[in-house]
């Protein structure tokens, strides 16, 4: 890409996250850091901003640096599963497929897991302000987030803050398989 694509790719990001949240320039500017006069021009496409700038824009929105330097995904993204290689945790009693990632601009994150007989799995906490969603597709688990237990079976969902501890367990003969979203604010 050469570098005028790449001042108009960043334009027109910037400018529709400013229109998706129907956020003004002087709005912008007084998040970011960065001139109304300065942002229209990149928005434009007209000026080729600093990486120091991109990045305070970045900061100031919310968003990853690389919102900015990556195409605009399709508005359909079809996934199968089933032909990704999953990620393997807790000596592969943990299954983990990545559905879906920050990177298409999303605040959230979609996974789909498989808690093996014997799993017992302690995942770190994520930054404050996170949330996880947990949606049980087949068979039971237990989460445990510090000091409280939770059996869910299938059909059954639950959404916590995961800026602590939190594991999943599965002491049952059969596989657990659930979806989790991880949302970012």
């Amino acid at each position: 890409m050469n570098k005028e694509d790449l001042n108009r790719l960043i334009g027109s990001t910037l400018k529709r996250i400013r229109s998706e949240r129907k956020m003004s320039l002087d709005n912008a500017a007084a998040l970011t850091g960065v001139s109304k006069p300065m942002l229209a021009q990149i928005e434009k496409g007209e000026s080729n901003p600093t990486v120091s700038t991109l990045w305070k824009i970045a900061a100031g929105l919310g968003v990853p640096f690389s919102t900015f330097l990556e195409k605009r995904h399709p508005e359909v993204k079809k996934v199968d599963r089933d032909s990704i290689e999953p990620l393997k945790e807790d000596e592969g009693r943990m299954l983990v497929v990545p559905l879906f990632s920050l990177a298409s601009g999303n605040p959230f994150e979609i996974y789909a897991l498989t808690l093996k007989p014997g799993c017992h799995y302690v995942s770190a906490p994520h930054l404050e302000g996170v949330e996880e969603y947990n949606f049980i597709e087949e068979g039971e688990m237990i989460l445990e987030i510090e000091e409280m237990s939770y059996t869910l079976k299938k059909g059954e969902s639950i959404r916590f803050t995961a800026n602590v501890s939190h594991t999943y367990i599965n002491e049952t003969n059969r596989d657990c398989r659930l979806l989790t979203m991880i949302h970012y604010k």
